[in-house]
Formats: structure tokens, sequence, C-alpha cells
């Protein structure tokens, strides 16, 4: 792993990972002019409606707000991999790895499932474990909440990656949280790691990524300089 401007580095305050499993599906429907998704709101009100019949710790629906800014649109692009531009995101937390499996084989999960497949161009669907955590996501605010998709020719590396720049979001944007999700064996590897996060208002974190040098001259940076792809999307909850 290359280290670019080590001395910007914060140690990220980690906590212990737990055995949760994931489900996360995701589907681009709409139209995107720029940074901004024309996000279809019928559908995930109806994806809101179908997610009850789902038994699950939490099933919550997200539909785009906006993309912020990311890295390695080039290395997408030599790799073959479509960008990320989804729009609408299921997600599913369970009680470890085996109960989401399940939980996808089921009756209600496929019929959640089918909208959403139906109406998108294209969808993105894993089961997924607990990579690293920096706090709960609490989905019962009216908070923005991220995905940032993360694409790298090097999984661990990735990860070290992550690991080394997220304490860079803790101190600069005051990040309360993180789940850190990663694709289990013989899921798509489109992205190795997705990380869901939220924060209470954009005040909180946009300015951060909008202005402050750091973001560029650390984050995006390390990024690049280690082969990493960052995709990020705000989202609210449905």
């Amino acid at each position: 792993m290359k280290l670019i401007n080590d001395h910007l580095a914060v140690k990220a305050r980690a906590l212990p990972t737990t055995g949760d499993g994931f489900i996360v599906l995701a589907g681009e429907v709409g139209v995107w002019r720029s940074y901004f998704p024309s996000a279809p709101t019928r559908l995930a009100a109806h994806l809101k409606a179908l997610a009850g019949g789902v038994e699950a710790r939490e099933v919550n629906v997200f539909r785009a707000l906006f993309r912020t800014p990311g890295e390695g649109d080039k290395l997408l692009a030599a790799r073959g991999i479509q960008p990320a531009r989804y729009d609408v995101v299921v997600l599913i937390r369970t009680v470890s790895v085996e109960a989401a499996l399940a939980v996808r084989e089921s009756a209600a999960y496929k019929e959640l499932a089918q909208p959403l497949r139906a109406a998108a161009r294209r969808t993105h669907e894993i089961v997924a474990s607990n990579a690293a955590r920096l706090g709960d996501v609490d989905h019962s605010q009216d908070h923005n909440f991220l995905f940032n998709y993360f694409y790298a020719d090097d999984h661990d590396t990735l990860l070290k990656v992550f690991d080394y720049t997220a304490g860079w979001f803790q101190a600069k944007t005051a990040l309360p949280n993180s789940a850190l999700m990663r694709p289990i064996e013989g899921e798509s590897a489109d992205y190795g790691l997705i990380n869901h996060a939220s924060w209470p208002t954009l005040r909180a974190f946009l300015p951060s990524l909008m202005f402050r040098p750091t973001f560029r001259s650390f984050v995006l940076a390390n990024f690049k300089a280690n082969g990493v792809a960052a995709q990020p999307i705000i989202y609210r909850r449905v």
C-alpha cells in the first residue's frame, strides 16, 4: 500500500465488527443529469410497502439525492466496469450471513425484488458480511445516507486504504457511524466493498468534500495511488 501525505492521516476510531449479514439490492432506474438523478419515487414507495413482508432485523429503502466527488473513473473504464449510478437501494440487515442467504431465497424477498429488477436498466445484488465498523447506522432518523461503491483490483489493499482514510472523515466531517459491507465468496465482485454511513445534515459533510483541500490531497490521492475507485452517492430513506 502506498501512503500519500501521511502527515494528514488520522487514526480511525473503529469498533469491533458484527456477525450481521446484509443484502444489498440496488437498481439504476431513472436518468442522471450530471450529479443529480430523477429518482423513481413511485417505485421506491412501492418497494417500501413490500419491504414490510420480509422477515429481517431491518429492511430499508433509499432513493438517491445526488453523487458527491469520487475517484477512479479511468480505472473503471479500463476494467470494463460501469460506474455506479444506482438511484434506488434496498438494504436488508439480518442476524447472520446465513440468515441473509435464507432471506434471499424467501418468497417475500422475491416479491420485493421483482419490481425493481423489472424497472431497472441495471441492478446490483449481493449478500455481504461486515468488514469494518465505525458505529451503527441509525435508520430511525431522517438523515443523509451514504452508499459508497468501492472497486480495486486488490481487495486486501482496498480494505487497508479504507481503514487508512476513514479517520479523516471522522475528524473533518464528524462522521458518526459506518458499516462497511464486503460481498461473501461467490457474490459479484464489481465492488469489493460498499460503505454505508449517515450524517444528520448536509452541512456536516458536504462543504468538506467540496472545499477542504485535504479531501483531494489526502483522501482522493490515496485512492488514486492505490488503484481504488470510490463512487459515493447520497440517499434519503423512503
